[in-house]
Parts: C-alpha cells; structure tokens; sequence
C-alpha cells in the first residue's frame, strides 16, 4: 500500500506533512509514502528524524507549488510540474493508492475530476466532511465540491455516503437526512423536494426525512445530504462559531483572578470540549465519487491532522471504498 502525500500543499507545508508523515509511520507500519515536492526542502524536514524506517518514505520530486491564491483549474493545467498535479497523477498511473492534500481545495477537487476521473456512473463527486454530534458524528454531504446541483447528484451523494458511513465510521445502518428549512416534507425549495422523492423510493437507504441545520449536532441522524453550496456556508459558519464560542470563553476565563481561578478548575473539561471539537482528529474529508482514493485536509493541518488523513486513506483503501461505491451506484443501471 502507497499513501502519496501533498508535501507543498497548506498553511504549515512541508514542516508539518513531513512531521505527520513520519508521525503515521511510528503508529502504524501496513503502508509506505511518497511525499510530493520540492525535494530539498523535503529532504531537509526529514533529517530531523531518526526514529522511523527511512525507507517506507520515498520522495517524488515537484518543482513548482499551486498556492491557496492561485484560480484551481488555471494552475492544474499551466503548472504541471506541481506537487498537485504529479501527486493526482500518480494515482492516475495506479502508482499510488490513495492522495491527501491540504492544499488549494479548488484545485485537489480539479486534480481528482481531470487528472484521476469519475467513476464509472457518477455525475458529481462530493466533499464528505466529519462533524462532532452529541453521540458521536455527523457527515455531511456535500460540503463544497459542488455550488450548483441536481436532485440525482443528491441522490448519490447519499448513496456514496451510506458507504462511506457504514464502512469508515462504523455505523451499521445509518440514518440520512435532508437538509431543509424545516422537517415537513413539503418544505424546502424545488431542489430539496425532488430529492426528497428519490431518496424516499431508494429502498437501499435508510432515510428519515428533511432534517435542519441544528440536527447536524444532535444524534438524530448520522448522515445530512445538501447541495455543496449550502453545505460550504454550513461548514464555514460552524468555523466560525466554534472559533467565536472559544474567544468569547477565553476573553471571560482570564479577565479577572476569581474567573482564571475558576479557568484552573475547568481546565481537564475545557481541554476535553476542545478535543471533541478539533477538526484535526478527523483528518480530512474525502472526495468521493473520484476514480481513486481523494483525501482533502485543511489548510491549517498540524501534523496531527495529517497523520490522522493518512490513516482515513488507509481505512478506505483496506474498506475498497472506491470498488464499493461504483458497484452500488451501477447496481440499479443507474
């Protein structure tokens, strides 16, 4: 197995994927690497480790570097030498068996539509993104991939979700929901109520009916379907909520010395939220619905976040998530 990793790619690129890289490789040993890029910067992290097995890390040279600035599509086909391009195109060439990137979102997402392609049967793909519930997790679908789409997009995404769901994150028969403006089923927009009629059909999914933004956080259902316009607006604000919400705990637990006496003994149950809200533990979201194994990370990603995407892409190679998919969507003659 040959997990080939974005080394150029967001904020803390290459110290913190060449940390995470190395970091994955002391946890687990059923996988090798390849990190992408420019190979003396590479190089240069890596020789602050000693403590892992040098040759499960290879290094694939790139040249050049598409940045978060850069328009997606333009710099897929001008900067072919990039860490993005040769990475996606190592899939491609079945020289690699999964891709992680923290990189431009725009770009891994034009990287896996036309360097590696769709499967066989899908119209869209979709960023299926992890968010912390009550009881556990939530996965929403589509979370960006996708600013205008069909009621039969829709329909896979819930389909590639189940998959996703039941293989990945354990859940044995997960409930989906659709994201409305209110739980009857006439509410909606046209988009909303079409979807609505084919998901209700579909026998092979277990499917609860219009669910709302704040159920995202609840244990009623394990997965939300949504177009990915709605479903960016819906990630990015829950980012800015959780950021807000910390300000404002901060600002409070250290205005005076009473309210930082009170901050020492929240500090073990401040600690805790924290970890349950802390997007790096998820790793990354995966793009599915590409011929092959897509994992986009944030653009801040620690090392902590990449070590846990690699373990993400580990999962869905060993699960045969992309075999999965295309069976079930193609099952139907769809």
């Amino acid at each position: 197995m040959n997990i080939v990793l974005d080394a150029m790619g967001g904020d803390n690129a290459p110290e913190e994927i060449v940390k995470g890289a190395v970091e994955a490789c002391k946890l687990d040993n059923t996988f090798n690497l390849t990190l992408v890029g420019k190979k003396n910067l590479i190089e240069k992290e890596l020789k602050k480790y000693n403590n892992y097995k040098k040759e499960r890390i290879q290094i694939e040279s790139a040249t050049e570097v598409i940045t978060m600035n850069d328009s997606p599509a333009k710099a897929l086909r001008r900067k072919k030498d990039s860490s993005l391009a040769i990475g996606s195109n190592l899939i491609k060439e079945k020289k690699g068996d999964a891709f992680i990137s923290a990189g431009n979102t725009g770009a891994v997402m034009a990287a896996g539509l036309f360097n590696i392609g769709r499967l066989s049967g899908i119209k869209r793909p979709s960023i299926s993104t992890v968010f912390p519930a009550k009881g556990g997790q939530t996965l929403l679908m589509d979370a960006g991939a996708n600013t205008d789409s069909k009621p039969e997009n829709l329909h896979q995404f819930a389909i590639m979700g189940q998959i996703y769901s039941k293989k990945i994150l354990n859940v044995s028969n997960p409930k989906i929901g659709l994201l409305s403006i209110g739980e009857e089923k006439k509410k909606g927009n046209k988009l909303v109520k079409e979807t609505y009629q084919l998901l209700e059909n579909d026998e092979r999914l277990n499917f609860i009916g219009n669910v709302e933004g704040r159920d995202i956080f609840k244990d009623n259902c394990d997965i939300v379907i949504c177009d990915g316009f709605v479903g960016n607006v819906v990630l990015k604000t829950t980012e800015g909520v959780a950021s807000f919400v910390f300000d404002i705990l901060k600002d409070t637990l250290t205005k005076d010395l009473r309210a930082k006496i009170g901050a020492g003994i929240l500090k073990p149950y401040l600690k805790d939220m924290k970890d349950r809200l802390d997007y790096s533990k998820y790793g990354g979201a995966p793009l599915l619905g590409i011929n092959g194994i897509v994992i986009i990370s944030h653009g801040s990603s620690n090392s902590t976040a990449i070590a846990n995407a690699i373990k993400v892409a580990r999962n869905a190679i060993n699960n045969n998530i992309v075999e999965l998919i295309e069976d079930e969507i193609n099952r139907d003659g769809e």
